[in-house]
């Protein structure tokens, strides 16, 4: 297989994850800055933290 191919693939695949992220942060988020529950900042700051930790706990759904 040719680099540039396995190069061109792996970009594409983290752009779609980075931008699904944008979607599914936007989802999580909506609910409680409109409820008042949160301020923005603390709501974003807050989908941050755990979107992170979760990219990193979530190995076993890759397992499956």
């Amino acid at each position: 297989m040719e680099p540039w191919i396995v190069v061109l693939v792996i970009a594409i695949a983290l752009v779609f994850d980075f931008t699904n992220g944008f979607h599914d942060t936007a989802n999580a988020m909506a609910t409680p800055i409109a409820t008042g529950a949160l301020k923005p900042k603390v709501a974003v700051l807050i989908a941050a933290c755990l979107n992170l930790v979760g990219a990193f706990l979530s190995t076993e759904v890759s397992k499956t």
